[in-house]
C-alpha cells in the first residue's frame, strides 16, 4: 500500500501486521541518542523549539551515513523507552527491527500508532549462504573470521576505476 506522510489516523486503524506500506514523504530519523533529546523536548513542552511537527509523522531508528541506512535494534533501551511519548506527540509509524515489549505494544495501540520493519535485508543475505565455518579467531564468538559459501549474493559495486558512489 502506497502512502504519505503526514499519515492520517482513519489510515493507521485499517492497518494489519503484515500488511507491506511504501512511504513518501518526510521520515524522522533517530536513535539511541537523539530520541531521549526529543523526548525530553515533549516532556518540556519545547519541541516547537527545534521546528519539526511530530504529528501524523514516521520516525526510522538509524544513523545516516555515506554507507547507507539501515534499522538498528528497537528495543534499545533509549530507543524503545522514547515509543510512548513520541507516539503521544504524534508519531504514528515507527520503523526499525527487532521485537518490543509488551507495554511498548500497549502504548502504541493507546495512541494508534504503529511499529513497521524494513525489509529483512539480512534475510535476503543470509538466505544466500549455503555453507558456512568458522576460519579463525573462533575465540570471538560471532565477529571470528567466517567462511561463507554463498549463491548469487547480492552486491554494488561502488568504487571501480577511480569513481566512487559517494563522490557529490
Amino acid at each position: 500500500m502506497q502512502v504519505s506522510t503526514p499519515i492520517s489516523n482513519a489510515l493507521l486503524k485499517e492497518l494489519k501486521v503484515y500488511d507491506t506500506l511504501e512511504i513518501t514523504g518526510v521520515i524522522y530519523t533517530g536513535r539511541d541518542a537523539v530520541l531521549p533529546k526529543i523526548v525530553k523536548l515533549i516532556e518540556n513542552n519545547r519541541l516547537n523549539e527545534i521546528g519539526i511537527d511530530l504529528n501524523g509523522s514516521a520516525v526510522f531508528h538509524t544513523a545516516v551515513s555515506v554507507a547507507g541506512i539501515g534499522p538498528t535494534s528497537s528495543n534499545k533501551l533509549e530507543i524503545e523507552g522514547s515509543i510512548p511519548a513520541l507516539s503521544k506527540a504524534g508519531v504514528k509509524i515507527h520503523i526499525g527491527k527487532g521485537s518490543l515489549g509488551k507495554n511498548t505494544v500497549e502504548a502504541l495501540k493507546e495512541y494508534n500508532s504503529v511499529f513497521a520493519v524494513t525489509p529483512p535485508v539480512t534475510a535476503l543475505l543470509t538466505s544466500t549462504v549455503v555453507d558456512k565455518r568458522i576460519a579463525a579467531f573462533p575465540q570471538e564468538g560471532m565477529e571470528a573470521l567466517h567462511m561463507l559459501q554463498v549463491v548469487k549474493f547480492p552486491v554494488i559495486i561502488a568504487v571501480a576505476h577511480g569513481k566512487s558512489i559517494f563522490d557529490k
